[in-house]
């Protein structure tokens, strides 16, 4: 079970309401809208996608990892490394 299961409908939600910003993008360069008003909604899709990476995110940490590092084992250490991953990832986009 990954962790975002009991939030999977919400995630899912979020994430219809981007791909519906994206076609909206897509119709205003068709349109040829005002390349800052573009930049603007390009910049609201960024950062709704970056809160679903987040939410991701602080469920995977929630359970996945602390699930992992209360087991013990390798697979602690596998879970916090790919977090770092993850997390790096995330800072860099």
């Amino acid at each position: 079970m990954v962790g975002y299961s009991a939030d999977r409908d919400a995630v899912l939600r979020r994430l219809r309401r981007v791909e519906g910003q994206v076609r909206g993008l897509s119709r205003m360069v068709e349109e040829d809208t005002y390349c800052i008003d573009v930049l603007t909604q390009v910049s609201a899709v960024t950062r709704a996608l970056q809160v679903v990476a987040l939410q991701l995110l602080g469920e995977h940490l929630s359970h996945c990892v602390q699930d992992a590092v209360a087991a013990g084992g390798p697979d602690a250490e596998v879970k916090i490394t790919e977090a770092r991953a993850a997390i790096e990832r995330l800072v860099r986009s």
